[in-house]
């Protein structure tokens, strides 16, 4: 079993989920007392969610590149940022170190794509729904088509995110405000929906929604394993 390094902290909650994910799914494979082989760097979300907003990605990339070199010293065979917004850098992380970087967006698309789905709805963080290293990577990488709620719903989306979801604060009329944000998107054609931040699986199940939910966290979570496993080499590592 290779080891895996996560990067959390981004926030912790959902860095507390993927480690949950993580050893759920290596027992489920192996059974037993078997858990994963990880190291996780957590990192000061207060001071990434500062530069996020104050648009000093410059800063934030040092700070990630950072993080995955010491995880790389200590010892990991891959990385995995335990966020969707931090992929941002993803390419200028994977450039610092010698070991793979799993991106979570592949991990995702390549879910939809065997699941024959081509319009997909994109909920994340406003950097997420906006910029394009997210969307254009499904784009395209993957071909998908990929729509977002309008300017004021990618607000609200992001706003709860930040202010609730982030500080563990679960509140049903935000899971309400989701759900129609959701069901808009689908009336506008979306087959799917893609949780695109580690948190919303916090407040939103495929239970809720009518349409597919593609759930980041725990996708990126058990492809890691399935990568560590199968001890797959970075040629191999777009099926993942």
């Amino acid at each position: 079993m290779k080891t895996i390094g996560l990067i959390g902290g981004m926030s912790w909650e959902s860095s507390l989920l993927y480690y949950q994910i993580i050893n759920e799914y290596v027992k489920e494979k192996l059974g037993g007392h078997n858990s994963a082989k990880s190291l996780m760097y957590s990192v000061n979300f207060q001071e990434i969610k500062t530069l996020q907003h104050q648009g000093n990605w410059d800063e934030a990339t040092k700070m990630m590149i950072d993080a995955a070199q010491k995880l790389e010293l200590a010892g990991a065979d891959l990385i995995i940022i335990c966020t969707n917004t931090m992929h941002k850098m993803a390419q200028e992380v994977e450039a610092s170190v010698s070991i793979p970087l799993l991106h979570i967006a592949d991990s995702t698309a390549n879910e939809i794509v065997k699941d024959g789905i081509q319009k997909v709805a994109l909920l994340g963080t406003a950097f997420t729904m906006e910029q394009d290293f997210y969307k254009g990577r499904l784009t395209e990488k993957f071909g998908l088509e990929v729509i977002v709620p309008d300017e004021a719903d990618r607000w609200v989306v992001h706003d709860i995110i930040y202010q609730e979801l982030c500080l563990g604060v679960i509140k049903e009329d935000s899971k309400q405000t989701y759900l129609r944000i959701i069901n808009d998107l689908r009336l506008r054609g979306a087959e799917a929906v893609i949780l695109g931040c580690t948190e919303i699986t916090l407040l939103v199940a495929q239970a809720d929604c009518s349409i597919p939910v593609y759930d980041t966290t725990r996708i990126h979570a058990e492809s890691a394993i399935d990568f560590a496993l199968k001890g797959t080499t970075m040629q191999t590592l777009s099926e993942y």
